[in-house]
């Protein structure tokens, strides 16, 4: 059999079944036929283009009338347009024609291709080792663009099967495909025969549920309660900016409180639903019509099939809109959950806000009985606030009459204000102390400390609300936090809007959780935020425990000073809650010398918490002798990288043009340090190892860390205001701590250069099996590197092409206090010199 040995299949006969099948589909008659009907046979040319034009053979048939060999060859085209050639046997009797038997040729080996169907940056592909990846993460393709590929391997129907398992077992973020589509083909019964190749036929993309005609100005799939337990590596929760407006649209439609819904920023999107769909409009009024029709607010509305719900821009008060849909919207979920968080790139619909040409689908989350939930009163342009004081409300840090002054202003929504943070406009606040010591020379500046959510952060003298999006790290005073039933008026606050806050004490703040649009007292009852403090024993160091809202308690040891022993107490009372698993406790989030522990204050009440926190205190071990694994991380850096160059340039030229940082960080630093030159920075922060005390200082894995040698602690302050950009993994110091900006956002560290990822959502790194390469008291080492260089790295490392070296180790606290000792002489001498240029950087900044 030579031809087979060629590679040549014999033809196929299709099964009764298939043949049935496709009869139906193109609406042709099978037999059975009369016994005295005559039997004619069509094929196909192999070379001709079948999905087109076939050019059909017609077995002779003396005495066939014109028009009925035209039906015949007619019906004949239409069978072997769809299998792809071969050929059909056919009835004929009289002006009747029945089919009787195809045998198509079999198909060629089948090439499968997910391609783009509108232009966009490929964020990660995941796919089987059988398919080939032809679009790398950060690649922009166009319309059109093949993404993946998929070869079968041989001819025959067989290997289809492969290929759609294949299919089904890729995922593609960040570009929307035709994968639907090559889904829909493979899944083809008569592809799945064997009686027809994929390639043979052209297949619309199955519609989606709602098609994105317009996006408007910011509109993203959230979802409640949003990325809860990952606070302790920088990944916020994102989720509704206004909660009490996603919870009612889904209660009015009967949806579990976790569907996913759209929330609309100032403008919204036009949508087609191609199915009839029940939606529900809640939040800020902005103009809805369905074809044409007003649709009513915080009720259900039918949306026919193939109708165009079409939002516009809010005319009144408020910010977002949110648009339920019944069963929720399906999302990409990561991290569990399938909230958008637009700048780490990941959650919702590619991890991105929607554009035009967008494909959403329903979740078919099951519907229960709708519920009534309490409709929050208008929206207003001057919102009252109510917020808790804490954790660092005491007079430590701010004056008394300073803290009165912060809760009477009446503040002005900043137009920078977005779901990271909330800027207010108003009065400058009125310190307790000229400035932060080691932590920076601005008073606001403390030792890294985690954040709550919706705290008021003091960035210099601008309080910033955090967001959803916030931080969940960094070196601020934060003397109120907003009670967690008033958080949801943080999503209906728009630039120009006025707000005053309202102190509360812990009851009316749980009344509020129960009834979020319930009404504030007219006058707040205040509560110190310090809820206990142990004095110092010789065993342990001082503690004090801060309220931080009314679902965050903020555990501080010691004095406020950079003490590595500090860190290790926090450590040890970590570990201890984690063994225990306190029913209630959802995150613990170390910092320099803190523990925040955020709880559900429905599951865990404070005092019960605070009490077994200070019944934990005397058990835990000494620090003395604390030993904890330590890894070597060689880093490369970049020195001055062009990246960090121009974040500073864009912060001269747009936001402080006489800052005295400005145009170098790196005169500045070797100014405050007095040190001889720039060189001699360069010189210490190559020598150094830092110990990473904290991660998500600016988000996803990004380190918080000290060198471990106190002659290599270089000390500045932050930028004040903070910057608006800074480059993803930019390297930067400030206060007495080093940071590696784990991606693109705001900042105010110094910046030195620029390293490589220490975060990659897609990919899992070696040592520590999770998206960030680092953990807890690991120590960096950098080592020089070109811009050119470590751009290939950086390019290198997401494909596994390239690792940095990393050397197991331990941090021996006892071997810490030896070297303190040994080398107290020259660590003195360093830390006068620094705190000589720091007191004559600080009158000279007084005086300008």
């Amino acid at each position: 059999m030579p031809d087979q040995a060629q590679g040549a299949l014999a033809p196929r006969t299709l099964t009764k079944a298939a043949l049935r099948h496709l009869a139906e589909e193109l609406d042709l008659d099978v037999g059975p036929a009369p016994a005295h009907a005559r039997r004619l046979a069509v094929s196909a040319d192999r070379d001709a283009d079948v999905t087109l034009a076939p050019t059909l053979i017609v077995a002779p048939a003396p005495g066939l009338a014109d028009d009925a060999r035209r039906r015949v060859r007619h019906d004949a085209g239409r069978l072997l347009a769809r299998t792809g050639g071969g050929q059909v046997e056919i009835a004929v009797h009289s002006d009747d024609h029945w089919i009787q038997e195809i045998h198509s040729d079999p198909p060629p080996p089948t090439t499968a291709r997910i391609q783009a169907v509108a232009p966009g940056l490929v964020q990660w592909i995941a796919a089987p080792q059988t398919a080939t990846v032809l679009a790398e993460p950060g690649a922009s393709v166009v319309a059109g663009q093949t993404l993946v590929e998929f070869f079968s391997g041989e001819a025959g129907h067989g290997n289809l099967h492969e290929v759609l398992a294949a299919v089904h077992g890729t995922e593609i973020w960040g570009v929307t495909s035709d994968r639907e589509r090559l889904l829909f083909l493979l899944a083809d019964p008569l592809v799945a025969a064997g009686a027809a190749s994929p390639a043979m036929r052209a297949a619309p993309l199955p519609e989606p549920d709602l098609l994105v005609i317009a996006p408007g100005m910011q509109t993203t799939i959230q979802a409640m309660p949003g990325r809860l337990g990952w606070w302790e590596v920088g990944v916020p929760p994102s989720g509704p900016m206004d909660d009490l407006a996603l919870r009612l649209g889904n209660a009015v439609l009967g949806n579990p409180p976790k569907a996913a819904g759209l929330e609309c920023t100032m403008s919204g999107p036009t949508l087609r639903f191609s199915k009839e769909t029940v939606i529900c409009l809640s939040g800020a009024r902005m103009p809805a019509a369905v074809d044409g029709v007003a649709m009513p607010w915080a009720t259900p509305v039918t949306i026919p099939a193939g109708a165009t719900l079409r939002l516009g821009t809010i005319q009144g008060p408020g910010l977002r809109t949110y648009v339920c849909i019944q069963g929720g919207l399906a999302g990409q979920s990561a991290l569990g959950s399938v909230a958008t968080f637009t700048l780490g790139g990941f959650g919702g619909h590619h991890g991105r806000a929607l554009v035009a040409g967008d494909r959403l689908h329903r979740a078919g989350l099951a519907p229960t009985a709708p519920q009534q939930v309490e409709v929050p009163p208008p929206f207003t342009r001057t919102w009252t606030i109510g917020v808790l004081e804490g954790p660092h409300g005491d007079p430590e840090f701010l004056t008394a009459v300073g803290l009165d002054a912060l809760a009477e202003a009446t503040w002005t929504v900043s137009p920078q204000s977005n779901r990271t943070g909330v800027r207010l406009i108003g009065p400058k606040p009125l310190w307790a102390r000229q400035d932060g010591g080691e932590a920076g020379l601005h008073p606001s500046n403390i030792h890294d400390v985690p954040y709550a959510f919706a705290a008021i952060d003091l960035t210099g003298d601008l309080p910033v609300v955090l967001g959803p999006d916030g931080p969940s790290l960094g070196g601020f005073v934060c003397p109120f936090v907003v009670a967690q039933g008033e958080r949801w008026k943080l999503g209906q606050l728009a630039p120009g809007d006025r707000v005053r806050l309202r102190v509360i004490d812990a009851a009316t703040a749980a009344r509020l959780r129960k009834k979020p649009a319930g009404n504030l007292p007219q006058h707040g009852e205040r509560e110190p935020p310090v809820r206990h403090r142990l004095a110092a024993t010789a065993s342990r160091p001082e503690v004090t425990w801060r309220r931080a809202g009314d679902d965050f308690l903020l555990v501080e040891y010691g004095p406020m000073t950079l003490d590595l022993e500090l860190r290790l107490r926090v450590h040890q009372l970590q570990r201890r809650l984690r063994s225990e698993a306190i029913a209630g406790v959802i995150d613990l989030v170390p910092g320099i010398r803190s523990l925040q522990i955020h709880y559900d204050p429905e599951r865990l009440d404070e005092d019960r918490l605070l009490a077994r926190l200070i019944a934990i205190e005397d058990d835990l071990p000494a620090t003395a002798e604390a030993v904890v694994p330590s890894r070597l991380v060689h880093l490369p850096l970049s020195w001055e990288d062009p990246a960090a160059l121009r974040a500073i340039r864009i912060y001269q030229q747009t936001v402080h043009p006489e800052a005295p940082w400005c145009p170098s960080n790196i005169e500045f630093i070797r100014r405050i340090n007095g040190l001889a030159d720039h060189a001699e920075v360069q010189r210490i922060v190559f020598a150094a190892d830092y110990l990473v005390l904290g991660l998500g200082d600016v988000y996803l894995g990004a380190p918080v860390a000290t060198p471990v040698d106190p002659r290599h602690r270089l000390v500045t302050t932050k930028y004040n205001p903070a910057r608006t950009w800074t480059p993803a993994n930019a390297v930067g110091i400030g206060g007495a701590y080093l940071c590696v900006y784990g991606m693109e956002g705001p900042g105010g560290y110094q910046l030195v250069g620029r390293t490589v990822q220490v975060w990659d959502t897609w990919r899992r790194f070696a040592g520590t099996d999770a998206p960030w390469l680092l953990t807890h008291f690991d120590r960096i080492r950098f080592h020089p590197i070109s811009a050119e260089e470590l751009l290939r790295r950086r390019e290198e490392l997401p494909r596994g092409d390239w690792l940095p070296r990393i050397e197991d180790g331990e941090f021996r606290c006892a071997d810490h206090r030896r070297m303190l000792i040994d080398q107290a002489e020259s660590i003195a001498k360093f830390t006068r010199t620094r705190e000589t240029a720091f007191a004559a950087e600080r009158e000279r900044w007084k005086k300008t």
